[in-house]
């Protein structure tokens, strides 16, 4: 099998599961089907038709099924029938792997799984929870970990193998916007009302675990300061009502600027990048402020500290005065900001490239699907 010459064609057949699918989970779905096509790699993703819209799976070369969401009763047998002539499935997070479970019930189909996030739910929730990531850490042949926590969990849970996975952050999302950054910088400060003022950015969907209560409550300290700073959070999702009232409320310099696609942009203009919470495992939010070299004040939760080392201001969970105090702090110390730019820009070049990602999956199929050498 010729799988790693990007000349000869593989005659490997991979079919990649995504749920719901959160922007690292997708983007890096996207990434790893557009490397796998290149090395000649068949490739099937299964996802959500609003997935495939966003990611444009079949732009990167693969083929894309409609499965819909876990809640769907007919999306375990459209998986099954998906699956029916791979070579090999690989699942990305907890419930599209355990539905990729169901799915290849009986079947002698290798399954890989890439647990991107830790499952959070509480009381009966949390206890199904953990009964699927042992069904599914027991079910698979390898478990992927984009952290070393999230290895050593699957390895608690009952995992043959475990192992810790690079995962890239898209060449696409990274470069967009910064690459030619002075340009748009000045007017997309004046376009959000930023203009001879700080411009602070958050970015992420609007739900709660990712902490902008707490963000809410630490920029009533930033009122005082002179000029006030002006936090920007690009998201969507069920909170916006609640933060809506609340900033009308209580008069915060704070702006909900719905989904974009310009996040590239807005963060090329922005002071500080802020992340004041969240369980993501590898903040697609903290690599591009790195990447971009835009200072962030991050709360100490998920895998940040593994992802991002010294190269940011971290401050602990759920603290809202530590934040706020961080900021103030990052904000009259342009000598402190330079330094986390310099330190940002060195941390980043540690991090995996997309073509390692690719090889290192790739290896891990070969593993699993070449013949064994007889000895």
């Amino acid at each position: 099998m010729s799988s790693h010459s990007p000349h000869g064609q593989s005659s490997l057949r991979t079919v990649q599961v995504l749920g719901g699918g959160n922007a690292g989970s997708s983007a890096h779905v996207r990434s790893l089907a557009a490397g796998l096509v290149a090395r000649g790699v068949r490739v099937t993703v299964c996802a959500p038709a609003e997935a495939e819209s966003l990611y444009d799976f079949t732009g990167a070369g693969a083929e894309h099924v409609h499965v819909p969401r876990s809640s769907d009763p007919g999306s375990v047998g459209a998986l099954r029938a998906a699956c029916t002539d791979a070579d090999l499935v690989h699942a990305h997070g907890l419930h599209a792997s355990f539905r990729a479970v169901l799915a290849l019930s009986g079947r002698r189909t290798p399954l890989v799984v890439t647990w991107h996030n830790r499952a959070r739910a509480e009381g009966a929730r949390a206890h199904l929870l953990r009964l699927l990531e042992r069904r599914v850490a027991k079910a698979a042949a390898v478990v992927l970990g984009t952290t070393s926590d999230l290895v050593d969990r699957a390895r608690r849970t009952g995992a043959r193998d475990a192992r810790l996975a690079g995962v890239a952050l898209p060449g696409p999302g990274r470069s967009e916007g910064h690459e030619d950054a002075d340009q748009p910088r000045p007017k997309v400060r004046a376009d959000l009302g930023a203009t001879g003022r700080p411009l602070l950015i958050a970015v992420g969907s609007l739900d709660r675990h990712r902490g902008y209560d707490l963000l809410l409550d630490a920029t009533r300290a930033w009122r005082r300061l002179d000029p006030v700073p002006l936090v920007v959070i690009a998201g969507e999702g069920p909170l916006r009502p609640a933060l809506q009232r609340r900033i009308e409320d209580e008069e915060l310099p704070v702006r909900l600027l719905g989904r974009r696609d310009d996040v590239g942009y807005l963060l090329a203009a922005a002071d500080l990048a802020l992340l004041p919470g969240g369980d993501e495992a590898r903040s697609v939010l903290a690599q591009e402020a790195l990447h971009a070299r835009v200072p962030l004040v991050a709360a100490v939760a998920g895998g940040v500290r593994e992802l991002v080392g010294d190269a940011a201001e971290l401050v602990p969970a759920d603290d809202a005065e530590a934040f706020a105090d961080a900021v103030v702090r990052l904000l009259d110390d342009p000598g402190r900001c330079e330094r986390l730019r310099e330190l940002g820009t060195r941390q980043a070049a540690t991090w995996p490239t997309e073509d390692e990602t690719v090889a290192q999956v790739l290896s891990v199929y070969d593993e699993l699907t070449q013949p064994r050498p007889m000895i």
